[in-house]
């Protein structure tokens, strides 16, 4: 399992019951999550007085934050030398992935290593942290996504990170739509990273599925990488959906073009004061040899 242990300002404080309770920055959230079916106690009893912010599901579909102190709109936290806005946003996220940052650390080092001109796709790009850690070490970066307001949120994330002059495209767009056009027009990229939903809409009310359109959407990227591409990842949050089946996938389409490795794994966060490690999606990565 990839796992990183660097994310000073985060916290997976304790899990129980369907709950989480993490630490961001200097405020401590309690969120539900269903992959947790182990019993560790009432968190919100366990940790009463210490929890500033609690989001409840509704039995209709959705649910609402309830702050049980007053919380800023949005706070930032640390990632080495990045900077990432903290939101309260619906669906109980917070604009931020922490368990990625074991990705961030590879797409850094492989770019750093690389001593030369990296452009980067980001495609479902969400809020931009596998952006803004890519551009924080010289690569260039084209941010896809279909919400406008995330698209905003990762502008935020790269001024707060002090990348605001680096060379970034943000395009409010389908991915697939997207990718069909840069082949049209030639565009080449060295790395893609991709984090496609279970289901989605793009744009212009375009319908996403992963089990019918990721295939087709990895074939047709293979149409805009390089002579030379770094990387290629995919992650999924999708139930259901394997790590074995991302490596399939992979050997069946980039490693067919390009020499290299692919690998697949689960990637998760480590549990403060525990041995457990709470599973948080899978990943599947084709990359060139060094």
């Amino acid at each position: 399992m990839l796992v990183s242990s660097s994310f000073k300002d985060y916290e997976l404080i304790d899990a129980s019951n369907g709950e989480k309770l993490e630490r961001w920055g200097k405020y401590i959230l309690l969120r539900p999550d269903p992959t947790i079916i182990w019993d560790n106690g009432n968190l919100e009893e366990k940790y009463k007085g210490k929890i500033d912010a609690v989001y409840y599901r509704s039995n209709k579909g959705g649910g609402h934050w309830e702050n049980l102190r007053k919380l800023p709109s949005n706070w930032t936290v640390n990632y080495r030398d990045l900077t990432f806005n903290v939101k309260q946003m619906g669906f109980k996220h917070t604009g931020i992935f922490p368990e990625q940052a074991a990705n961030w650390d590879y797409m850094i080092n492989k770019i750093s290593n690389a001593k030369r001109p990296v452009k980067v796709l980001n495609l479902f790009g969400y809020t931009g942290c596998a952006s803004v850690a890519c551009l924080s070490v010289g690569a260039s970066v084209t941010h896809v996504d279909s919400s406008k307001g995330m698209i905003e949120v990762c502008k935020e994330n790269v001024i707060s990170s002090g990348l605001k002059d680096k060379p970034i495209r943000y395009l409010v767009d389908d991915v697939v739509k997207f990718v069909k056009r840069e082949i049209r027009r030639g565009n080449k990229y060295d790395a893609i990273v991709m984090d496609p939903p279970s289901y989605g809409r793009g744009a212009n009310g375009e319908v996403w599925d992963i089990e019918k359109d990721l295939s087709n959407l990895v074939n047709l990227c293979l149409e805009i990488l390089s002579d030379k591409p770094l990387f290629f990842i995919i992650n999924s949050y999708t139930t259901g959906l394997s790590e074995t089946t991302l490596k399939n996938l992979l050997i069946m389409t980039v490693l067919k073009k390009y020499k290299g490795n692919v690998s697949a794994d689960e990637i998760g966060i480590k549990i403060k004061n525990s041995d457990l490690i709470l599973p948080c999606g899978i990943y599947g990565r084709w990359e060139s040899y060094d």
